[in-house]
């Protein structure tokens, strides 16, 4: 009887997260790909993977500085008899509630209204991006609807999917990774150990897009970093030391990282207007379906194998595959003037 109330309480647990999380996944699920469309309306496409990256910094940023936020209000928030956690979602979600605001009211929807650029300066952007965009729809000319049936779209949400796997098992089991090595570790050797990857990531986000932008070989870098971020994952299993387990982890981080400027700069390559809205959506879609397989798996994977060391070659066989897609994908035609 015991055992069926513990049961019942647990599936009813898990009923209240999914209520809670499925109104949060809808509210977030167009901000990605709005963003993504909203910067291809500022940047020309040589220079996309940069600013894709540095908006994108936010992710390690996040973790960098929310994880010692996020362990003092749990710690310390129990206040008028409301339980830390909950605490936990106000707080962080106050910042989320004023910069909606401010974004509705100070930021621009296209460099023709905003305030800071000359005239020049718009009417410069306006040709660049309008000079790109004749170029792209002489090579291709999708409806929304043939967008969401295109075998490269599909191709590159396959690819965003693999290289996800890889992001959400790190972001879900790197602290337990860490802890497991040793039973010395506190909390708060572990939460600076896992820092340690997200600063490596943020580093190869920028110098990465960087690079892409310089020599525009985009599918090359996504597949350098999905095959070392893959051979940094497997390489776990073969090590117990905290030093080269944290230096895998951050070679994994700055491969699951750095590939993000580049890799947003592909669709860019050949969708514009509605059918680049479509085609943002679908990508970032399918990829996020991975933010529950990947930690799923990992830690079905860990119950059998009795370790998260013997689940790791999952993660490792969807990066070594994105890698190979991305190398399948057809090369760009050149931009315009480049």
């Amino acid at each position: 009887m015991g055992n069926h109330r513990c049961s019942g309480r647990a599936r009813a647990q898990r009923a209240r997260v999914v209520q809670h999380a499925f109104p949060v996944g809808v509210a977030e699920a167009g901000f990605a790909p709005g963003m993504l469309l909203y910067l291809t309306y500022w940047f020309r496409q040589r220079e996309q993977a940069q600013a894709v990256a540095l908006f994108l910094s936010g992710l390690p940023v996040a973790s960098i500085v929310g994880a010692p936020i996020s362990g003092f209000i749990l710690d310390h928030a129990h206040w008028f008899g409301m339980s830390s956690w909950r605490w936990l979602l106000v707080l962080e979600g106050i910042p989320a509630l004023v910069c909606g605001l401010l974004t509705y009211f100070l930021l621009p929807s296209r460099p023709e209204e905003a305030r800071f650029l000359t005239a020049d300066e718009k009417q410069w952007i306006r040709a660049e991006l309008a000079r790109e965009e004749k170029g792209k729809l002489k090579e291709h000319q999708h409806s929304a609807m043939q967008t969401l049936a295109n075998g490269r779209v599909w191709c590159l949400a396959s690819i965003y999917f693999g290289m996800l796997i890889g992001l959400y098992t790190l972001n879900s089991w790197a602290p337990q990774l860490v802890k497991s090595l040793s039973t010395r570790y506190s909390n708060s050797v572990v939460g600076l150990l896992v820092m340690i990857p997200n600063l490596v990531g943020l580093a190869g986000m920028v110098l990465v897009s960087r690079h892409s932008d310089r020599t525009l070989k985009r599918r090359y870098h996504v597949a350098v970093l999905a095959l070392a971020g893959g051979s940094a994952v497997i390489s776990l299993r073969a090590t117990h030391s905290a030093f080269f387990s944290v230096a895998a982890v951050s070679l994994l981080k700055n491969g699951v990282y750095g590939f993000m400027g580049p890799f947003w700069a592909l669709p860019s390559e050949f969708l514009t207007g509605f059918s680049a809205a479509a085609g943002l959506a679908l990508v970032n879609s399918v990829g996020n379906l991975a933010g529950f397989v990947g930690p799923y798996m990992v830690g079905f994977l860990s119950q059998r194998t009795g370790g998260l060391y013997g689940s790791m070659p999952f993660t490792g066989v969807f990066l070594f595959a994105s890698a190979i897609l991305v190398l399948l994908l057809p090369k760009a035609a050149r931009l315009p003037g480049a």
